[in-house]
């Protein structure tokens, strides 16, 4: 099995001043909408390394990355919308 390649990442993104989200909306959506954030800098920092097919985007690679740009690792659900996200980048 082959493990994924180091790729050296320049900082692909600098976290924004954070707002604070609306309040009355369900739990639900604020958890899909923290998830739909981190899939997309996951995303774009696997962009800016070179991979840019979502079949190459496993999730042992995104969760490689996550740890290479500093973020949490993702859960299953989150990889899935990394790999829905760069299909959609055109």
């Amino acid at each position: 099995m082959r493990t994924p390649h180091t790729v050296l990442i320049d900082h692909p993104y600098t976290p924004v001043q954070k707002r604070p989200l609306p309040p009355g909306r369900p739990r639900a959506w604020y958890i899909m909408h923290n998830r739909q954030l981190k899939a997309m800098r996951l995303a774009i920092a696997l962009l800016d390394s070179g991979v840019y097919a979502p079949s190459y985007a496993t999730n042992k690679r995104i969760r490689h990355t996550a740890e290479a740009i500093g973020v949490r690792p993702p859960s299953d659900a989150t990889c899935a919308l990394v790999r829905t996200l760069m299909r959609k980048r055109y």
